[in-house]
């Protein structure tokens, strides 16, 4: 039995899996958390990139890497990491969560000529997160480091590049590629106009995209090292995704994206276009409210999740009435960064804990919704909805969801989906072939909406759109 091993590096730990090459069945596992540098100490969204290297060796002891023969990599994406000429690091690692570029995205948005120009040159207009917006946040704010940066790595390309021995040869992969805001997933090209419109001058380096399965090569030791990607991409390989699924991510925002055959381009900017890590695409809508939602509303009830699952299973589809725009943090998707939350049609019979806690549910899925017919407006087709995080696995979340998606709803086992789908990657590599290994996911539920509670979704949406338009009229005139 050949064995592979998968990383997952994300913003705080690092997670590795051994799987079988064959099945994809989990061996052995093991994380830990990134050692706190001074520089994390003193702003939480830089990092000292060596500290992923250090929790990298610590989540792999006890023999977890034994008889491993090829690693994949997936890592959080956007984050930036400067080299100078010789590849020394310029400063600590600028990570996806800083806030600070938030006025140089809209810089750079302005700069090119509005969100229309952005989705027409890379599929996408950059936010804050987006290594490019750092890259202008740099130029603005420490000058003197941005004229010392000749290449950008990003973390999942920094951790091949160590794992490699340090080679001359560069690399990464197209889905990770896709998130810096200068590698278009439409032409498959980097823009080096856009990073000098960013940074003042272009780099004197790029990293070799991969194409899928392609390794990056391999250690000084012989193990094969695989592309690697960013962690959305590496999910979806994990997850076994393929056109027609849709992932919903309920962290405290939500991140909903779909496998695509084709780029998908949306002058809005509500849709960007990212790649995956199969020759495919990855179409993406975010919104900034999610989990958070529940939580808050569990809270106001003097209860914990589950209890507010419960509590809402015994309401009713439409909860009396009772409509909540869970737009607390203002929202992205749909654009009203400004709006806040609104509670629509109380009355005696709906101030009721089950009724409100009903409302929650169904408002916070309503928006999901939402973003999902977002990609269903640009041709992307959903047959299925995978759900993630915690919240997603509450019975009311799945069973409203299945309602509101008006598809079947699967949700997965927990697990380090991404980890599983870098080692995925590097089963791919090492057995040379077109398609990646088909790796089945045990343990998945998949809830079908009957056709009469899908009569009851369309419903509860209807009286939420309604609300929704009502309240915010400022929709109609953007569309």
């Amino acid at each position: 039995m050949a064995i592979v091993a998968g990383i997952d590096s994300s913003t705080t730990r690092t997670r590795i899996v051994a799987c079988d090459t064959d099945t994809g069945e989990v061996l052995r596992a093991g994380k830990a958390p990134h050692p706190e540098s001074e520089a994390s100490r003193a702003r939480t969204t830089e990092a000292d990139p060596q500290s992923w290297l250090h929790s990298l060796g610590e989540a792999a002891t006890g023999g977890l890497l034994e008889g491993v023969r090829a690693i994949g990599v997936a890592a959080q994406q956007h984050s930036m990491i400067g080299l100078d000429a010789g590849g020394v690091l310029v400063r600590p690692a600028l990570l996806w969560t800083d806030p600070r570029s938030s006025g140089a995205a809209a810089h750079l948005v302005d700069a090119l000529g509005g969100p229309a120009a952005w989705t027409e040159a890379i599929g996408a207009v950059p936010a804050a997160t987006y290594t490019i917006a750092k890259l202008r946040w740099l130029a603005e704010f420490e000058p003197a480091s941005a004229r010392r940066i000749a290449e950008v790595l990003l973390p999942h390309d920094w951790l091949v590049w160590q794992l490699l021995g340090h080679p001359q040869r560069r690399t990464t992969d197209r889905g990770d590629a896709s998130g810096t805001g200068y590698w278009s997933p439409i032409t498959g090209e980097y823009r080096q106009d856009l990073v000098k419109l960013a940074l003042g001058h272009e780099l004197l380096r790029l990293p070799e995209v991969l194409g899928p399965g392609e390794p990056a090569g391999h250690t000084p030791e012989g193990l094969l090292i695989s592309a690697g990607t960013g962690d959305n991409m590496a999910a979806a390989l994990g997850l076994g995704l393929g056109p027609g699924d849709a992932v919903v991510s309920l962290g405290s925002s939500g991140t909903v994206f779909a496998v695509s055959e084709q780029p998908v381009v949306d002058p809005s900017g509500i849709v960007s276009s990212f790649a995956d890590a199969t020759g495919k695409h990855l179409p993406m809508v975010g919104t900034l409210n999610a989990a958070q939602v529940l939580r808050s509303t569990a809270a106001l009830l003097g209860t914990d999740l589950p209890g507010l699952s419960e509590l809402a299973l015994r309401s009713t589809p439409g909860a009396y009435g009772l409509v909540f725009l869970p737009y607390l943090d203002g929202e992205r998707t749909p654009r009203l960064p400004n709006a806040a939350g609104t509670l629509h049609g109380l009355r005696v019979e709906s101030m009721v804990p089950e009724h409100l806690a009903r409302a929650a549910v169904e408002g916070m899925l309503c928006n999901i919704a939402d973003a999902l017919d977002a990609l269903r407006s640009r041709g992307v087709t959903i047959r299925r909805v995978v759900l993630l995080g915690a919240v997603g696995r509450l019975p009311a979340v799945r069973e409203v969801g299945s309602q509101l998606f008006g598809v079947p709803v699967v949700i997965p086992p927990a697990g380090d989906h991404a980890a599983r789908g870098a080692a995925r990657q590097a089963a791919w590599a090492l057995a040379g072939t077109a398609e990646p290994p088909h790796w089945e996911l045990p343990g998945a539920v998949t809830v079908e909406p009957a056709a009469e509670h899908l009569t009851m979704g369309q419903a509860v949406r209807q009286q939420y759109g309604v609300v929704r338009d009502q309240t915010h009229p400022e929709l109609g005139e953007m569309a």
